[in-house]
């Protein structure tokens, strides 16, 4: 943060600047700038560094008086010593932290887990009970036309008066807790005899969702994906259409659905880009490739090729290897989707044999699934069988499945592609137009699924991080995860002729923010927190995970759920930390990191300490981050009723305070109705109270001042336990600043998930001396106030854990003239001072680092500038002498902006539904365009600087082509500010300006979305990975002659058995 005052006086031949810098861990400067310091010239070297001192020491103790008065940070910190005897400091154990931890959150998951198997076999012992009945009339609630009613006031068919209630729970939706709903995708016929009869037998789970929910309050949407396309829902809920009358969801093409009902998979698909296919054929095929990627999820992989007389790998340089199926690679094959053409001769013969050996090379790696294996072929026709390729490379294992996709209404090569899907358990299935994609892209995962049936093998499935828009909290969307488990049919005729059908998938979501409730935030220090990973690396939870973006209404970025953990611990060059996580390891790793705060306006150097182990029973590792010091250290002690009632009314004032109920939890309703006493007795006791939030309140504290000086308004308090009070010094409409310590000030109050700014900057200012920033809030307006803060420790040492913190909010112009008084002082005899500065300021200038850098704000020219803008020659030389440091800082969630290319796509082909579909998914999942400019995800390098806090002052001077401008810069006592006094006279102008930007020589980050040789570099790079635990990519009683169907085609076994006798012989 950068500060600066300024004065201009033409009458004064000698002048000096005069600045306040406080560039200490959060790398801010203060500035006081006025041409009215006289006799700077010779003298400078004699008295300059006398001076300085006198004036740094005048103002630093006049500050800290001042602030330590009125926020009562002294008397707070002797009412804490009284009781020492009462406490003790533990070191706290992360490794039994983080084992305790998981422990807890798998007990958590196998409550949810064992939710899911009650579903499950309810649901399977239904449809046993169920004979299937073709004509089968009846009523359900559709979720969409539930209280709707016609012209005349009449119930719509499948509506129906259903009643919904607000419910605290479900985030004050209005829902039915006796009762499911079903929703069918647009495109899907809701009195279809097959859905029909899903919705009748699968009314059966009602009672065991409400029977769940009772046994475990915390559970959220239960639900039951139907093979047929519908989707049950508990609670009942209404679901709204967009303007259009569009619900795009179909169960069956989630991430949830997909990885319970079908295992790991590498594949590759063929696109048949001949002649033939020009015009509505290339359009459904590109829509068809696309709903197959919709179909992967990130334990998959895939590759595209595009063949005619020759080999098109749609993303070259990938050639001859598959990519992990995550959404930034899906996305990224899509855009090339777009770049496909049509022309020449078809020759698949050559495309399949390049696909049989790339998924047999690629398996040999052991980079891949290790699992099931698949061709999607996507073409308008096939001339052969080609019998020869598959006996070469696929017969008579099979392991290779073969899904042919015929697009357009011609059947001439239909029996071809049909035979090749039954001779290599397959299916076949024929596009004619756009509205039949995605039911016959779906067909293949009902093949995919016969193993695990047949098996009877339940797996159970946990997904990667993801949003959920319908669950909204004061933060926006909420991030979740969903347990599931397959659905399979148990009847007779089923499981004696191996048909592995199956039925659905049942789920449940889960909150992330409810595995942390396990562990409260002020357990882990004020820099600590805990974080998880998926089995590929992929963060389910870390504070510095970004999942959205914009202002306002917050938008979900197009990979947000596919963070990898080594993109937030950047640090961490070898991925130690993240390889050990991944593969399930129970250990200990340390480094130092840099962390940027307040949304990488500052920088804080940290040494962090990593305990991590497995949670059983789910594919995600558990992590404890513990910065060493004070964040390792914990208090514990025994306390009587008595002793709280006097460490509140003598510490946090008492008002209100015992007769204030805490929130509950539907975990441990045992603590609905917990007094303040018997909380934080519990807590002192090392028990943790399981409170859902903490309050906060306004007092008049016994322990502050009642009036103040005009200028400070504010007196604040936070405790580790996530208490905060303010004390008000003028009527709240008075304040100049508003907004802090209020309902907007996010970063400035305390949460479940962090401790406030000011606290974390207090904690890491040496004890007993003051702090000193600008809150950052929603407005300039708020930026003529500063704040001084200061930690309050139990013991006289740096391991004790911070009890607390205060702090004072002043106005900026009080703080300004409490300057010019101080160096207005002066030590000589005669009083003729060789430097002094005038107490008269006509310009104002303040400022503020906003995004990442330091910015002036200021009433002239200079506003928006940073220090190093404003005096290049200055903070380059600083820079040089080792009073400052420039640390480099990645952000690899970043966006960029680029320019927008143009489409030939023929998107405008598409029926309305799915032209509506691919708009919405590609304006809202992926990019964000505005005019031709859009918005990608880029990996960003920007610098920080930060002082050293070893060099209490430094003087030196600048050669200005023969002019030489000297400074002196000196530590302001007991603050984290630095006094800098320059001579004015020279025109240092030649020196460049010191930035923010990032480096101009370094385009490998910065210009990542725009560099294609990177970005495939990029592409290619696999990081570690686990594979999931179970896998069923093929079964030897599987019945593979349900292999799809065509108008007057039916399944040939003899072919297939001389082909499969063929290959045989040649062994």
């Amino acid at each position: 943060m950068f500060g600066y005052f300024s004065e201009d006086n033409s009458n004064h031949s000698v002048t000096a600047k005069v600045a306040l810098c406080a560039l200490g861990g959060g790398g801010d400067i203060f500035i006081f700038l006025s041409p009215r310091c006289g006799g700077f010239g010779a003298v400078f070297a004699v008295h300059g560094v006398h001076v300085v001192k006198l004036w740094a020491s005048a103002f630093g103790g006049e500050m800290k008086s001042i602030s330590a008065k009125y926020s009562g940070s002294q008397l707070l910190q002797k009412k804490y010593k009284e009781f020492e005897r009462a406490v003790r400091v533990e070191e706290i154990d992360g490794l039994r932290l983080v084992k305790r931890l998981a422990e807890n959150m798998e007990e958590m998951f196998h409550k949810k887990a064992q939710a899911m198997k009650r579903l499950v076999e309810a649901a399977e012992e239904a449809h046993l009970q169920h004979d299937e009945d073709p004509d089968l009339q009846y009523e359900y609630f559709n979720a969409v036309l539930i209280n709707e009613v016609d012209e005349e006031g009449n119930s719509v068919e499948l509506g129906g008066e259903f009643i919904l209630q607000p419910n605290d729970h479900f985030n004050n939706l209005s829902v039915n807790l006796s009762l499911s709903v079903v929703q069918v995708p647009t495109n899907m016929y809701n009195k279809d005899s097959a859905i029909v009869n899903g919705v009748y037998w699968s009314e059966a789970l009602n009672k065991v969702f409400v029977d769940n929910f009772e046994k475990d309050p915390s559970l959220i949407w239960q639900y039951f994906g139907s093979a047929k396309g519908f989707f049950r829902q508990y609670p009942g809920i209404k679901w709204k259409p967009d303007e259009h009358g569009v619900i795009a969801f179909d169960c069956r093409n989630r991430k949830w659905y997909i990885q319970a009902a079908t295992s790991p998979k590498d594949v590759v698909i063929l696109v048949d880009v001949s002649g033939s296919m020009k015009g509505l054929r290339l359009t459904i095929a590109r829509q068809t490739v696309s709903s197959i990627l919709d179909t992967l999820g990130d334990d998959d992989f895939f590759n595209i090729i595009a063949y005619n007389e020759e080999l098109h790998y749609v993303e070259p340089c990938l050639n001859g290897t598959l990519v992990q199926a995550d959404v930034t690679n899906k996305d990224h094959f899509r855009e090339h989707l777009d770049k496909l053409f049509a022309q020449g001769i078809g020759m698949l013969d050559i495309a399949l044999t390049e696909a049989f050996n790339l998924l047999s090379d690629f398996n040999e790696t052991g980079r891949g699934s290790e699992c099931s294996q698949a061709i999607m072929l996507v073409t308008d026709g096939a001339v052969d069988t080609y019998d020869a390729i598959f006996a070469k490379y696929n017969w008579p294992d099979r392991k290779v499945r073969i899904f042919p996709y015929l697009i357009g209404r011609e059947s001439a090569f239909a029996e071809n592609l049909k035979w090749m899907a039954c001779a290599n358990k397959g299916y076949f299935t024929q596009i004619s137009t756009l509205a039949d994609v995605q039911e016959n892209v779906m067909e293949y995962l009902h093949v995919l699924s016969r193993p695990k049936v047949i098996d009877q093998e339940h797996d159970t499935v946990w997904t990667e991080a993801y949003i959920d828009s319908t669950l909204e909290d004061d933060k926006g969307p909420v991030l979740m995860t969903t347990v599931a488990m397959p659905v399979f049919s148990t009847k007779n005729e089923t499981v004696s002729k191996n048909r592995g059908i199956l039925l659905g998938v049942v789920g449940t979501d889960v909150p992330v923010s409810e595995l942390l409730k396990a562990i409260p935030k002020y357990k882990l220090g004020i820099h600590g927190y805990t974080f998880a990973i998926t089995n590929n690396g992929y963060i389910l939870t870390h504070p510095d995970l970004r999942p959205l973006y914009g202002d306002g209404k917050k938008r979900r970025k197009p990979n947000y759920s596919s963070v990898d953990l080594s993109e937030v611990e950047w640090e961490d060059k070898d991925d130690t930390l993240r390889n050990a996580m991944v593969n399930r390891k129970t250990g200990t790793f340390s480094m130092e990191v840099k962390k940027s705060v307040d949304k990488g306006k500052r920088v804080l150097v940290l040494h962090n300490d990593y305990y991590y182990t497995d949670i059983k029973g789910t594919p995600f590792s558990l992590g404890v981050a513990l910065s060493r010091g004070h964040g390792k250290f914990f208090f514990k002690g025994i306390v009587t009723d008595e002793e709280v009632v006097l460490l509140i009314k003598l510490v946090i004032c008492y008002a209100l305070l015992c007769y204030r109920t805490y929130c509950n939890t539907d975990e441990h309703p045992e603590h609905r109705y917990l007094s303040q006493i018997e909380a934080i007795k519990l807590s002192l006791n090392g028990h943790e109270p399981h409170l859902q939030s903490k309050p906060q309140f306004m007092w008049m504290n016994i322990c502050l001042v009642r009036n103040s000086d005009k200028g400070v308004e504010i007196a604040y308090l936070g405790t580790r336990t996530g208490l905060s009070r303010i004390n008000l010094f003028v009527v709240p409409d008075q304040l100049t600043n508003q907004d802090f310590l209020t309902a907007e000030d996010k970063e400035g109050v305390f949460n479940a998930d962090h401790f406030p700014l000011w606290y974390k900057r207090a904690a890491e200012q040496v004890p007993g001396t003051f702090v000193y920033s600008l809150p950052f809030g929603s407005g300039l307006e708020n930026k003529s106030v500063v704040l001084a803060s200061t930690a309050i420790q139990l013991l006289d040492e740096r391991k004790s854990p911070i009890a607390a913190a205060v702090g004072i909010q002043m106005k900026l112009e009080f703080f300004q003239r409490k300057f010019w008084t101080a160096s207005r002082q002066c030590a000589a005899v005669d009083g003729k001072c060789s430097i002094s500065c005038d107490d008269e300021v006509s310009q104002p200038v303040f400022s503020e680092p906003i995004l990442n850098n330091a910015y002036l704000i200021s009433t002239d020219s200079t506003t928006g500038n940073f220090f190093g803008e404003a005096e290049g020659a200055v903070m380059s030389k600083l820079l040089q002498m080792g009073s400052f440091k420039r640390v480099t800082l990645y952000d690899y969630q970043a966006l960029c902006w680029v320019v927008s290319e143009s489409s030939d796509s023929g998107r405008t082909l598409l029926d309305p539904y799915f032209a509506f579909l691919a708009a919405v998914k590609w304006i809202l999942t992926e990019l964000v365009m505005v005019g031709r400019n859009t918005q990608v995800p880029c990996d960003t390098e920007y610098p920080a600087f930060v002082s050293e806090r070893t060099i209490k002052e430094n003087m030196g001077s600048i050669d200005c082509d023969g002019c030489f401008k000297s400074f002196v810069i000196q530590q302001i006592p007991s603050s984290n500010l630095f006094m800098v006094v320059t001579d004015n006279k020279c025109d240092c102008s030649m020196f460049e300006p010191i930035t923010m930007d990032p480096p101009e020589n370094d385009i490998s980050l910065t210009s990542v979305a725009h560099n294609e040789s990177l970005k495939c570099e990029r592409l290619k790079i696999q990081k570690d990975r686990r594979r999931p635990d179970s896998c069923h990519p093929f079964h030897a009683e599987e019945n593979s002659m349900e292999c799809g169907g065509a108008t007057g085609l039916t399944p040939s076994i003899v072919p297939t058995l001389l082909c499969l006798l063929v290959a045989l012989l040649h062994r």
